[in-house]
């Protein structure tokens, strides 16, 4: 079953639990042998829970957020200018890397396929838990306020790479089959709406130690960086100081080469790897020992535009010598198992909040602020204070700075240029096939096909 034309021949919610049969960290609880319904699973806590933690092993295995070389943090990194791709076009990176990606791309596909099933997961748990009579209300809550951080989040990313796409908050098969796109500042309104209901359903806490359930304030930091993209600079820093503000909760990691280990205060939100000896698959993707590399490695002009003194610099990059000298990125050491798992995959750290922060600030004319927030980041990776004065310098510094603090995260690199309306100026001669139509992603050529209301298709495609 695939995205939006199809979920007919679900049944009930078992479509959640077809790889239960040997259940991972995530999922606790093994569900009857039995068919599943939608009954069945909201039955008690325990298997309600098993579907929406299931929701965020599949978000870790595949699609968008995926650390393999398929997610975002590896294919953006492609696409723009912070790694090179090594292989022939059998490699599924190769497309992205030479800026060639066409509506029939499998990866494109994929992309909107996953996606969308996963929120329409999240909108099953919706469902379920509103018409469950066995839940109790703090469950209820609890599964609902999650389901709506889940689905928010997947259209943020389908917005900011597809540009207007169905907002999709039901799971009935015959009206999401005849679905229409919404203009991209409707789609950021119903963002904004889910993410402030989510707000009032989760609690400050989270549910565990180790910060792979979302609690209010991952929410919170997920709503300042929508706001921050939809321009609505006031709300964005709010929602920063909330995160930022709670400082026996969260703080800035001192040392750099601790800021991605499990544990870590600075991490607002991470997706629990497999297993309880696996490490993340950004360590397995992006590490190799022996060059030439075999996937990727950072582009030289990303690994020069740091300073020597740079602690990012110096802990989170490796060289790779051999017949030339090669790097990668390092932010997560750990490349296979371990005795007991070190690092997960952080999807939300304090980092970004300052920066978000900075940016909000400069844009409202506090520069003092700004660069206050700024310096935060960048004493911690060893550099002195800033020197720009106006606001165009500042906000061309909290650039750099994000793309030396979030390079092959998520992507961050192409929004900000995207956001900051430097792509073109970026990526034209570094990419040769780059063209300004290439600032959003085909809509699947086979979508189109199957409902003409998705048309028309991107511009450039």
């Amino acid at each position: 079953m695939k995205t939006l034309r199809l979920y007919r021949n679900f049944i009930g919610l078992s479509f959640l639990f077809t790889g239960l049969s040997g259940c991972d960290s995530f999922v606790e609880v093994q569900l009857p042998k039995s068919q599943l319904t939608s009954v069945s699973v909201f039955e008690n806590n325990a298997t309600a829970t098993a579907a929406l933690t299931d929701i965020y092993a599949k978000m870790r295995d595949r699609g968008l957020l995926t650390g393999i070389s398929t997610g975002l943090s590896n294919q953006l990194g492609n696409y723009t200018d912070e790694l090179i791709c090594y292989g022939n076009a059998n490699n599924a990176t190769y497309n992205f890397y030479n800026t060639i990606l066409l509506a029939s791309n499998s990866n494109i596909s994929d992309y909107w396929n996953t996606t969308y099933n996963q929120i329409y997961a999240a909108n099953a748990i919706l469902e379920g838990t509103a018409n469950s009579v066995n839940l109790t209300d703090e469950n209820k809550k609890l599964l609902q306020g999650e389901a709506l951080f889940i689905r928010a989040l997947l259209h943020f990313y389908l917005v900011n790479l597809y540009g207007d796409i169905p907002y999709i908050t039901q799971t009935d098969y015959k009206t999401n089959s005849v679905v229409s796109r919404m203009p991209s500042d409707q789609v950021y309104e119903q963002l904004i709406t889910d993410l402030e209901k989510a707000s009032l359903l989760l609690p400050d806490t989270y549910t565990s130690t180790q910060r792979i359930r979302p609690n209010k304030l991952a929410v919170r930091a997920l709503l300042a960086r929508v706001y921050l993209y939809h321009g609505s600079f006031a709300e964005a820093a709010n929602e920063a100081s909330a995160l930022i503000n709670e400082n026996s909760l969260y703080s800035l990691t001192e040392k750099t080469e601790e800021v991605f280990l499990l544990g870590s205060k600075e991490t607002i939100w991470q997706l629990q790897s497999a297993t309880a000896a696996q490490n993340t698959k950004e360590g397995a993707t992006f590490i190799f020992v022996s060059g030439p590399p075999s996937l990727t490695s950072l582009t030289p002009a990303l690994v020069h535009s740091f300073s020597a003194t740079d602690k990012r610099k110096i802990n989170w990059i490796k060289a790779v010598k051999g017949t030339s000298t090669w790097y990668h990125a390092y932010k997560y050491k750990e490349r296979t198992t371990s005795t007991a798992s070190k690092e997960y995959s952080i999807v939300f750290r304090l980092a970004e909040q300052y920066l978000i922060r900075a940016e909000a600030r400069a844009q409202q004319g506090d520069l003092i602020g700004a660069k206050e927030d700024l310096n935060k980041i960048r004493f911690r990776a060893g550099l002195l204070d800033t020197t720009t004065e106006s606001k165009e310098e500042l906000l061309t510094a909290i650039l750099q700075e994000r793309r030396w603090e979030f390079f092959t995260e998520y992507g961050h690199r192409f929004f900000d240029l995207k956001r900051f309306n430097q792509l073109d100026q970026a990526l034209s001669g570094v990419k040769p096939g780059w063209n300004s139509t290439d600032r959003l992603f085909p809509i699947p050529q086979t979508e189109l096909n199957a409902n003409p209301k998705l048309r028309p298709q991107n511009s450039g495609y």
